[in-house]
């Protein structure tokens, strides 16, 4: 079985009654997905991640991505904390995510900008603590930050998603509890310091996640110019999980099934909720 530990299943690119979320999600059963973690980006969406992993037979969580942070309320985060409280007892609630810190996208790097980021990042972090929930987390130019800030409000690990720092940072997050989540992006024959850290880190560390329908594998990939010419860009979604698994068993030299069976297990430890979920088929 494999677990796509990351996956936006309620982004438009599906369509708005999600029709091509359901067979896409069939799909990818029939291919041995037997999970998908549904993670929320804003208030607006708690209710939509919700109902759709019940639909879908998968896991959800709820929290404020970066991105989002500068249309957010302070009053969002009363709202994260009363819905984590309202679906504590529901079994497909398995963490706090996608939150944490993105220092890539230039408006967000004002120093106002960050402040606010962090600010709803350390509060987002005291919530899962006070829920007992593992964080998912978003981390594009900001490990360090992410990780001085989880030092000092640690909770019970979680995932670094689309991990893509240096080693080092690698091995913090392995040392606070986290693993790390690899998906399209170490499929490009370019990527040669992704590549390396999915072959040497640990193998206990490594989690795999397609962040559908966003990070596609290097064989649905469109460049801006096959785009103007007309090529459609291929919809990324759980379908290709198993295919980005085949990719990092290659660059690790091991049997897919191995793959499988190791990266499944670090999903149910890195999220633990996934243990009582009966996989879809």
């Amino acid at each position: 079985m494999w677990i796509d530990t990351h996956c936006h299943l309620d982004a438009p690119e599906f369509g708005a009654d999600h029709a091509l979320t359901l067979s896409q999600r069939r799909g990818a059963a029939e291919r041995g997905v037997g999970l998908c973690v549904i993670p929320a980006v804003e208030r607006s969406n708690f209710d939509t991640v919700r109902r759709l992993a019940h639909r879908t037979g998968d896991a959800y969580a709820l929290g404020i991505h970066p991105l989002y942070v500068p249309r957010a309320d302070d009053s969002d985060l009363a709202a994260l904390d009363a819905a984590l409280t309202e679906h504590r007892d529901d079994p497909r609630l398995v963490a706090v995510g996608e939150i944490g810190l993105d220092f890539f996208v230039p408006a967000l790097c004002t120093p106002e900008m960050r402040e606010r980021q962090v600010f709803f990042y350390r509060a987002q972090l005291k919530l899962a603590h006070r829920h007992g929930l593992p964080v998912i987390l978003h981390v594009r130019r900001s490990a360090d930050i992410l990780l001085k800030h989880l030092r000092e409000r640690p909770v019970s690990g979680g995932i670094a998603h689309a991990f893509n720092g240096s080693e080092q940072q690698a091995m913090a997050f392995i040392e606070l509890g986290f693993k790390l989540g690899f998906g399209g992006a170490c499929t490009f024959d370019t990527a040669r310091q992704l590549r390396r850290l999915a072959t040497e880190l640990p193998l206990s560390a490594l989690v795999l996640e397609t962040d559908a329908p966003d990070i596609p594998p290097q064989w649905l990939y469109v460049t801006a110019a096959e785009r103007e010419a007309g090529r459609a860009q291929g919809v990324n979604s759980p379908l290709e999980l198993p295919r980005i698994g085949a990719v990092v068993a290659g660059l690790r030299n091991i049997p897919v099934e191995h793959m499988a069976q190791a990266s499944t297990t670090n999903a149910l430890a890195a999220l633990p909720g996934l243990q009582a979920l009966e996989p879809v088929t």
